[in-house]
């Protein structure tokens, strides 16, 4: 199969996706430059309206639906972010009825941030890949239309605009950090980065408990559902995508993995150094800048930070665990 994604349809989904969104900084890392010996820049997507990048994807797809499409209501699963975003694209797009799955294992900032948007909201299972086969059937029962967190060519287009923005400021990128779970946003932005970086380096971001991108890319064939171990990056556990793997496949060449430990680490790092609050999936971008994973001096380096919907409970623990970093 060969997927397609030009750079006429990224520029399409950011005019689209503009007036709802917020169009991110990118921010200088003083701290994580002289670390590294890089000049460091973070692109600050626990800032968008919903603390994460996913509102890009849902508020694009929910854009290009037919008005046949809405009125058979909507369906998707999500780890929590995913299903804000379709929250908040319906709470800007209107119109549309929507019931939505997340393992019960959420993070309580994200039911929190749900329960505020008029969507039928159910807890199903204990992990994402469990939510999403609870969501299919219903798909299939009632014949709402499925929105899929990433596994879908114009979610991955809205993803996209990560890189366009990426592009535009920093010219001189030659390499990102994108964290990965099912493959939408590295995608998106391996496939901006293509086109508008020469010779810019994408590398993927995925914990130790659920290499799937990891062993998809290494065995040449995608991993579609996954059974993680423990992971505090909920939202980067589970399967790799097929579309994903299909754009991915020639355009990225490593994906390095973060223990439990550096997750930790990487989220104290930038609430001590950067004022930031960036959950486990989010911070995972700057893990291999923590531990050494990729030589990166001398270059110009971007790290997504892709989300912010930190638990404080998990915040609580990680401040009192005395890490250093």
């Amino acid at each position: 199969m060969v997927m397609n994604l030009s750079m006429h349809q990224v520029l399409a989904a950011h005019r689209f996706v503009q007036p709802y969104i917020r169009r991110t900084p990118l921010a200088r890392s003083a701290f994580l430059s002289e670390r590294s010996g890089a000049e460091v820049w973070l692109k600050l997507e626990n800032l968008q309206p919903t603390g994460s990048f996913k509102v890009r994807g849902a508020l694009y797809k929910l854009g290009r639906l037919a008005e046949a499409e809405k009125a058979r209501g909507l369906v998707a699963a999500s780890a929590g972010n995913h299903a804000l975003g379709l929250a908040y694209a319906i709470h800007c797009l209107g119109g549309v009825a929507a019931d939505i799955f997340v393992p019960a294992t959420a993070p309580q900032a994200k039911l929190d941030k749900l329960r505020r948007f008029p969507v039928g909201l159910r807890l199903e299972g204990e992990t994402y890949d469990q939510a999403h086969e609870a969501a299919v059937a219903f798909a299939r029962q009632t014949g709402a239309v499925e929105i899929p967190a990433y596994d879908d060519l114009e979610i991955i287009t809205g993803q996209a605009t990560i890189g366009l923005e990426i592009a535009t400021e920093r010219p001189e990128t030659d390499l990102i950090f994108v964290p990965v779970g099912g493959g939408g946003m590295i995608a998106g932005i391996a496939t901006v980065a293509r086109a508008l970086l020469p010779g810019c380096q994408v590398v993927g971001v995925q914990p130790e408990a659920s290499p799937a991108a990891l062993l998809s890319l290494r065995d040449g064939l995608a991993y579609e559902t996954y059974d993680h171990g423990p992971t505090i990056a909920d939202g980067l556990a589970g399967g790799f995508g097929r579309l994903p793997f299909e754009l991915v496949r020639n355009l990225v060449q490593e994906i390095v993995l973060a223990s439990e430990a550096d997750l930790r680490r990487a989220i104290f790092a930038l609430l001590d150094q950067e004022q930031l609050v960036v959950e486990a999936s989010g911070a995972a971008a700057i893990a291999p800048l923590l531990n050494g994973a990729v030589d990166v001096s001398g270059r110009t380096v971007v790290c997504v930070l892709s989300g912010g919907n930190l638990a404080t409970s998990l915040l609580r623990e990680i401040m009192a665990g005395g890490l250093s970093f």
